[in-house]
């Protein structure tokens, strides 16, 4: 007897869709508006800090530094509500609690950011963008970065060379799920781009809807076996 796995609802990929868009704005909005500094992708982040310095453009390399400590500030606080008594013991509501972090401190950025500096409202993305990749690691029962697309494209093609080559069914649907994934990246790093001439840097909102809408699907949905 084969036992089908029923996937859970914050690993399902449309909850995973809001997730990717949201990271997508996040990331596009902090490189145009705060000086060309990714919030989440510290992959990014570290090669442009190592390239800053090869060059010897040792102050323009504390931008990129900042992100990376604050990335890894905010990695430590979400695990450390993992770890709490009561959240840790109550799965859905700590969900749900993280993402709405995550969202209020990309409003309190968009609220802040005409008055501080750039090194300010970097530190709040970096920190929002830590909660979600920390929090959200698994999608369709499988490992999942809401934040980096790499992994998401060698799965892609692996998927579209099975689903091609061996006419698979589960890589085919593997494709559509990942590919989804993608798209919905970048349809977040385009809508940014694309609203910023007329909402500046109050286009930080287009990311933190994506995430409010995120968290309200997490309250309109029932708690998982195993949750409190």
């Amino acid at each position: 007897m084969i036992i089908v796995k029923q996937i859970v609802w914050h690993e399902r990929t449309a909850f995973g869709a809001l997730l990717t868009m949201a990271a997508g704005g996040l990331d596009a909005y902090s490189y145009l508006e705060h000086g060309e500094v990714f919030a989440g992708l510290q992959t990014g982040n570290l090669i442009l800090f190592g390239v800053q310095l090869g060059q010897g453009h040792f102050a323009g390399s504390g931008r990129y530094l900042i992100s990376l400590t604050a990335f890894f500030i905010g990695t430590i606080i979400v695990r450390a509500l993992q770890e709490h008594a009561w959240l840790g013991a109550h799965d859905k509501t700590r969900r749900e609690t993280i993402v709405l972090y995550a969202a209020a401190l990309l409003l309190v950025s968009a609220a802040i950011s005409p008055w501080v500096s750039d090194q300010v409202a970097t530190v709040l993305l970096s920190i929002a963008a830590a909660a979600e990749l920390q929090e959200f690691r698994r999608l369709n029962a499988g490992p999942f970065t809401p934040l980096m697309m790499t992994g998401n494209l060698r799965t892609l093609a692996d998927s579209f060379f099975s689903a091609t080559w061996r006419h698979d069914a589960a890589a085919s649907q593997q494709l559509r799920r990942t590919g989804t994934i993608m798209l919905t990246f970048a349809i977040g790093a385009g809508l940014v781009a694309f609203l910023r001439q007329w909402m500046s840097e109050f286009t930080v909102v287009v990311p933190a809807v994506g995430l409010l809408i995120a968290w309200g699907y997490l309250l309109m949905t029932p708690a998982e076996t195993g949750d409190a």
